[in-house]
């Protein structure tokens, strides 16, 4: 039985005889296609190129999740709709929803601000950032309840936990081939691992550890590397910086010699190049892994070529 979706969202096929997972976004997608392998239908909400802060769903999703048997999500406060979602879910429905992030230590309202060395932060109190003076109320159209930073997954050690939990869903869904979804996800845990070490080992010889990202979306690769992040804007990937943002971060340029200032794919970059034009330096693209672009996609890219990719472009802006 086919369902297809119509507007924009992804034309969701649900198989019979398979189990039919449905993914909030990208990195969870390719976790249970890499784990469920050929015993599983996966089923991504999101159109490739899509940035997931502007997406929600629409009745029609809801129809096809219910007639998965997991939904997999990252939690944390991300997916500003899910509550929603669930409440809306059809009364018969079997799915699972599954939350992705568990188990990992969330960092949340202050830490991340002293993990990333500076008062930008996820739904920060009242919305008030004291340090350049302004207000920014949540534009991305979601709560992170209790400024949790949601972004375990561009952490190689998140993934790890994050993966395991994919695992345990399926297994969960379909004992009777229990021993195939473990040792599709001892593979995808080893490369993590592997992802891990490079990270740890890599980062740890380089000099400077100070970047400044265009979205504050790298606070578990900050903590979990001894990277400290500086965003030009806090929450909103699409907000016009400030005159004063701008100066204070030309002026940690200057301090901490840094000669790269990092943009995302799926947002605008018009952020990351005023400011290195500003204060002289080059961009890069530190990719938050959201979602893959078209041209990724068509390419072959995935999780991990874009995680080591990440960790080139980190490198070589810590030199």
């Amino acid at each position: 039985m086919l369902t297809t979706a119509c507007g924009n969202s992804a034309a969701v096929q649900i198989e019979e005889g398979k189990v039919n997972v449905v993914t909030s976004f990208y990195p969870l997608y390719y976790m249970a296609k890499e784990i469920g392998g050929e015993h599983v239908n996966v089923v991504n909400l999101i159109p490739s190129g899509v940035e997931p802060h502007d997406w929600t769903p629409k009745s029609v999703d809801l129809q096809n999740v219910s007639k998965a048997q997991i939904m997999l999500y990252q939690g944390a406060g991300f997916e500003g709709w899910i509550e929603d979602f669930k409440n809306g879910l059809d009364n018969n429905s079997k799915v699972k929803l599954i939350e992705a992030s568990k188990g990992v230590t969330l960092i949340e309202g202050t830490h991340a601000e002293e993990e990333s060395g500076h008062g930008h932060e996820h739904g920060h109190e009242a919305g008030h950032n004291e340090e350049s003076g302004h207000h920014h109320e949540n534009e991305e159209g979601h709560s992170h309840e209790g400024g949790i930073d949601p972004h375990t997954w561009v952490s190689p050690k998140s993934a790890i936990v994050m993966a395991e939990n994919v695992k345990q869903a399926l297994i969960d869904a379909d004992s009777s081939n229990k021993a195939y979804y473990e040792e599709r996800h001892k593979q995808l845990h080893d490369k993590l691992v592997a992802l891990d070490k490079q990270y740890a080992d890599s980062i740890k010889q380089t000099s400077k550890k100070d970047i400044i990202v265009s979205h504050h979306a790298f606070g578990y690769l900050a903590r979990d590397y001894g990277i400290h992040q500086h965003a030009i804007m806090g929450i909103a990937p699409n907000a016009e910086p400030r005159a004063q943002d701008i100066l204070r971060l030309t002026k940690l340029v200057e301090e901490k010699q840094i000669k790269y200032i990092f943009f995302e794919e799926l947002v605008s970059d018009t952020l990351a190049k005023t400011l290195a034009s500003e204060a002289n330096v080059e961009t890069l693209v530190l990719n938050p892994l959201e979602g893959l672009t078209k041209e990724q996609e068509a390419a072959g890219e995935n999780y991990l070529t874009l995680m080591e990719r990440n960790l080139q472009h980190l490198l070589k802006a810590l030199q």
